[in-house]
């Protein structure tokens, strides 16, 4: 028997059970995990609230993990058991030991541990596609990361400092300005009710050319006016609620500007975008660019308590469930 998280019925955190359940059995182009650290991402709140639906309950939540790989499926190739490995993007983490498939495992390189891997899969490769595909942040951009005092927060303002760029973080408290600025953050804006005009000062009126928003509802318009002409607002997540109806016709007033929607798993769809990604990541943390910041760790069997904390705004950095 291996043991998981399993959900019957959304809701709070309480609604999260610590099970028996069968040890899984891999199958056809399948690899079962033996899950050293799993990964916390607030897309596993959207899922246990029913905000995202799951396919059937009960289910075991969670989108990263890393371990080792302890049996393959018939018609696996490029694995062997043994092989260290990372993932992120495929629900059913929360688990001491899980089936996936091969395609969306990533080796992982020496250098690179199983917390710190589970801890920056699924951040690290979103701060990825943001910087170098959504937005290619450039030496002399200045621009806005929301939550930047959060898991993607940390890694974006680190690569878009080492990419040449000036970041502007905006954060909830002092603390988190704090600990912004000491990850490559220039300046630091603490909330969002004069955030504009705070842009506005820090870049003599010039404004930006992207913001990259994961809070949603209570920062999409400010965000938006944080903008320069032709501007890109990628909200990439919605961890205030979801973005309400938007008419298009105030992206004109504003200045002809972009809005996207973006998620990893449409720029990981296909491996080699995936290798990609992963590779590029690993790249930068390994040269130090880039450094992953897990600033709590709970046991699996607590992974309640971790989601109250991540709803309160009471983390910050990463955070690592241990089964």
């Amino acid at each position: 028997m291996s043991k998981a998280i399993r959900i019957h019925a959304y809701g709070g955190p309480e609604v999260m059970k610590w099970e028996d359940v069968p040890t899984p059995e891999p199958g056809p182009g399948e690899v079962m995990v033996k899950q050293d650290a799993v990964g916390l991402n607030y897309i596993d709140v959207y899922f246990r609230t029913g905000l995202y639906k799951a396919p059937t309950l009960p289910i075991t939540i969670g989108m990263e993990g890393a371990g080792s790989v302890a049996a393959l499926g018939q018609g696996v190739t490029g694995l062997a058991v043994g092989d260290r490995v990372a993932y992120a993007g495929a629900i059913g983490a929360y688990a001491t030991a899980r089936v996936i498939a091969a395609e969306k495992l990533v080796k992982l390189p020496d250098g690179i541990d199983d917390t710190t891997a589970a801890a920056m899969m699924l951040q690290g490769m979103t701060a990825q596609y943001l910087v170098r595909r959504t937005y290619k942040v450039k030496a002399g951009d200045t621009i806005v990361v929301h939550a930047a005092a959060g898991g993607v927060g940390l890694i974006l303002c680190q690569w878009a400092k080492h990419l040449g760029a000036t970041v502007i973080g905006v954060v909830s408290s002092e603390e988190k300005a704090e600990l912004a600025r000491a990850h490559g953050a220039a300046h630091t804006v603490v909330g969002y009710d004069k955030l504009a005009a705070e842009v506005k000062r820090i870049t003599s009126g010039a404004m930006v050319p992207v913001v990259y928003d994961s809070v949603g509802k209570e920062t999409f318009a400010a965000s938006l006016d944080c903008l320069a002409p032709l501007g890109l607002m990628a909200s990439y997540g919605s961890a205030s609620g979801p973005v309400p109806p938007v008419d298009i016709s105030m992206l004109a007033a504003k200045g002809s500007l972009y809005l996207t929607r973006p998620t990893l798993a449409t720029y990981t769809a296909n491996r080699a975008d995936l290798l990609a990604t992963a590779n590029d990541l690993f790249d930068v943390v390994r040269s130090g660019a880039v450094k992953i910041a897990v600033n709590q760790t709970f046991p699996l069997n607590e992974a309640a308590e971790a989601h109250r904390r991540l709803e309160a705004r009471q983390t910050t950095g990463s955070t690592v469930l241990l089964p």
